[in-house]
């Protein structure tokens, strides 16, 4: 995904800015994996093979993002891998 678009895409829950962690990029510099982050609500949209996965809370699929997030914790050092805020 191109670094322009993901500049113009918006929190599904609140519609606050994202901000991005880019963790794999192309040789064009898009990006292929990444985390979108919520700083006001503090949901995390994984970015996958460049496709955000922003669902809203009642749609995502957590069982099949969170695994994932682990991957990654392990491949790239990601500390902190909550998709939704602590309830």
């Amino acid at each position: 995904m191109r670094l322009k678009t993901i500049e113009k895409l918006r929190c599904p829950f609140d519609k606050q800015n994202l901000e991005l962690q880019v963790l794999v990029k192309d040789t064009e510099q898009n990006v292929l994996e990444g985390i979108l982050t919520c700083n006001t609500c503090k949901r995390k949209y994984p970015i996958v093979y460049g496709v955000p996965i922003m669902s809203p809370d009642d749609y995502r699929q957590i069982d099949l993002e969170q695994p994932i997030m682990e991957q990654w914790k392990l491949e790239h050092g990601i500390t902190d891998t909550l998709l939704l805020p602590a309830k």
